[in-house]
């Protein structure tokens, strides 16, 4: 009996764990640079391939915006654009370990 017990528990985090693993990513973007983000593109941690998220303008100084991220991992790396013209990339976000992601104001 208590053979069966362990191999059900067995399954039941397996499958949970692979479940977990497919969920959606949402990050929230706090913008706590000094000017405006315009634009906010995607990609799997190291992979290079950066995709565009919708997003309206997250304003300097507090603004925030929820984006979603993918459907599997939890490392992605950020490209964002800023009115000024500058980029900033934020390498290796884990949202599995934290949902906010602060960005600080560039260096001069």
């Amino acid at each position: 009996m208590h053979t069966r017990s362990f191999v059900l528990l067995a399954l039941l985090s397996v499958t949970s764990a692979a479940h977990a693993a497919e969920q959606p990513r949402y990050l929230t973007v706090l913008n706590r640079a000094h000017d405006s983000i315009m634009r906010l593109e995607v990609a799997a941690a190291g992979s290079g391939a950066f995709e565009a998220r919708p997003i309206d303008r997250i304003d300097a100084g507090g603004g925030s915006t929820t984006v979603r991220l993918g459907d599997t991992g939890c490392s992605f790396d950020l490209r964002l654009a800023f009115r000024n013209g500058r980029d900033a990339i934020y390498r290796e976000v884990d949202v599995c370990r934290g949902d906010v992601l602060v960005v600080q104001p560039l260096p001069s």
